[in-house]
């Protein structure tokens, strides 16, 4: 009996592995059909060592299948909106890689397609699904560190190479749409409320792309918050999250990867613990989430709607940065 789920992949990005392929193989409701790339070769060398059975000539085709019901787009933010709307339009659900859009307007569009036709569309987000942030909620709702005041969240990765995409403005470069979403996510998420960003400021390499990004945030609730997002060449790795109470102090040291290795700290007045949980990888909870949305219409963590909520954070900080937003025509 062929699986449900049939995904049709776009390109061969390095992320295609872990976030897909790798989670697929542990799940009988998935296979992986169908891939195309720019270069057929790249497509053909990567469907023969994963086992993906049609290397067909372009998206479009991938897209088109008949056996294809489900589409993975990994290809550069500047191409999020284009063939998501495509594969939307063909029938085909689809999980997109963050970040979900150029900006709010193209994720606003997205998400309506998405809403005409009754697909799931999910941002992929893959460390929402892991039962180390689901923690990180409980505890601070629990109370335990008392009432939130303060959030903070942190992700540096030093990149190295002046010809990665992240480096150019015409694909949707900049920390802030890569790597420096997680934090904006993160705080999002952990409070469960959309901010106003009250300041920003950038650094920046190439014309008009951030290299490191800090933002501050005010939230409904009056909890107060700051993201910081940073790939220069000097950089020290750092993914963390930190919420700060009237009691105590809640940090999460690396919730983006924690199958790679995470703690969960609080500290009281009275006490400091120490927690960790599971090792399955994020992307597994993540492809769960996509079947149980596709099987049984479960609602997601990232929806579309949640996407053009991030983009819109995303392209305030932008504004207040002084900085144009990914896709701005006055570029």
């Amino acid at each position: 009996m062929a699986a449900p789920i049939r995904f049709g992949t776009l390109g061969v990005a390095k992320i295609t592995k872990r976030a897909l392929i790798h989670p697929a193989d542990s799940a009988r409701q998935v296979v992986i059909y169908a891939i195309a790339a720019r270069q057929k070769t790249r497509a053909e060398s990567f469907a023969a060592h994963e086992g993906i059975r049609a290397v067909l000539d372009d998206y479009q085709a991938v897209i088109d299948h008949p056996d294809v019901n489900a589409i993975y787009n990994p290809l550069v933010i500047s191409l999020h909106k284009l063939w998501t709307i495509k594969a939307l339009e063909a029938g085909k659900h689809v999980l997109c890689e963050k970040s979900f859009a150029m900006n709010a307007a193209e994720a606003e569009e997205m998400a309506a397609v998405a809403k005409t036709h009754n697909l799931v569309l999910m941002d992929a987000f893959h460390y929402r699904y892991h039962p180390v942030f689901k923690r990180a909620i409980e505890i601070v709702r629990s109370g335990t560190i008392g009432k939130l005041e303060h959030v903070e969240g942190y992700f540096h990765i030093p990149v190295n190479d002046p010809d990665n995409i992240r480096m150019d403005y015409s694909l949707g470069g900049g920390v802030t749409m890569d790597i420096g979403c997680y934090p904006i996510s993160w705080l999002r998420h952990l409070t469960g409320e959309e901010p106003r960003v009250t300041r920003a400021e950038a650094i920046v390499g190439p014309p008009n792309v951030d290299i490191t990004l800090t933002a501050s945030y005010e939230f409904p609730s009056g909890v107060t918050g700051t993201s910081s997002g940073d790939m220069a060449v000097d950089t020290k790795f750092r993914a963390e999250l930190i919420a700060r109470g009237s009691a105590g102090t809640l940090t999460v040291t690396n919730p983006l990867v924690p199958q790679m290795g995470h703690d969960i700290q609080v500290e009281t007045a009275t006490e400091t613990t120490h927690e960790q949980l599971d090792r399955r990888p994020t992307y597994d909870y993540q492809l769960d989430a996509f079947i149980d949305a596709v099987l049984n219409q479960a609602p997601m963590l990232t929806d579309a709607q949640d996407a053009v909520n991030q983009m819109r954070v995303i392209d305030a900080v932008y504004d207040a940065a002084g900085l144009p937003r990914r896709g701005s025509n006055s570029v």
